[in-house]
């Protein structure tokens, strides 16, 4: 997949999902700009990168925050020139029901994982713009297409939101040459999911949703990202890319 000389932004990049794709861009020849609120895990990422022989660079960036977005893609258009792609993947998970999650956290949940989206699209296009083009990725979930009865309704319903921000954002701004998708991920095989897995329950519910038997690695979710930022995938736009092995099929 050719993303060779392309500037790419990744929220939530310190660490996790968003740090994996970093790392898989950076390899297939991106210069990656790393946004998230954790300085030390940022610029440990940095080195770790730069160790590769990969061009990275951290921002220190909270993505509810409309001074620090600005901040962030003038500076990246400042140093690189350009912004070809914007990854909107940072998001969090207040872990509680329904009938038990107050309205504060209703709405810090929509700020976040809704939020961000927002604004990291209102500051990225006008650049994508005037270059004369550009793409977004947008980090949604399963849970942005299908209700999940393990998942919050609220992340469920902030990733459904980010689902159709994706569809709007791509039908109004292709005209500009701005594609706009969305991946959608599974359960991902990580440390805090393999803690959650000591519960032989959980375990066994979460696999057994997923056709293909298992869950979804940072390779399996990096890879799809990498195509979508990819020249390859240059008519491609307003997908919801389920990275899901068979979850949402049925």
């Amino acid at each position: 997949m050719n993303v060779k000389g392309k500037v790419i932004m990744i929220t939530g990049a310190a660490g996790g999902l968003g740090s994996a794709m970093a790392e898989k861009l950076g390899e297939n020849g991106a210069t990656v700009y790393i946004l998230d609120l954790n300085e030390q895990a940022g610029v440990q990422v940095v080195e770790a990168l730069a160790q590769k022989g990969i061009e990275a660079y951290f921002y220190k960036v909270d993505v509810t925050s409309e001074d620090d977005w600005q901040r962030a893609v003038s500076g990246a258009v400042e140093k690189s020139g350009r912004l070809d792609v914007l990854v909107n993947n940072a998001g969090i998970n207040i872990r509680k029901p329904v009938e038990e999650m107050t309205i504060d956290e209703w709405c810090t949940m929509m700020k976040v994982n809704t939020g961000s989206a927002f604004l990291g699209c209102k500051y990225a296009i006008p650049v994508m713009r005037r270059q004369g083009g550009g793409a977004i990725i947008n980090t949604s979930s399963v849970c942005g297409l299908i209700g999940h009865k393990y998942t919050p309704e609220a992340y469920t319903a902030s990733k459904g939101a980010v689902t159709m921000l994706t569809k709007a954002i791509a039908s109004r701004y292709a005209k500009d040459g701005i594609r706009c998708n969305s991946i959608h991920p599974s359960t991902v095989d990580t440390p805090l999911v393999q803690t959650l897995f000591k519960d032989p329950q959980r375990k066994a519910e979460r696999l057994g949703e997923v056709p293909l038997g298992r869950l979804a690695t940072s390779d399996d979710v990096a890879n799809a990202v990498l195509y979508l930022a990819s020249d390859e995938a240059g008519f491609i736009n307003g997908v919801a890319l389920p990275v899901d092995g068979g979850v949402t099929c049925y």
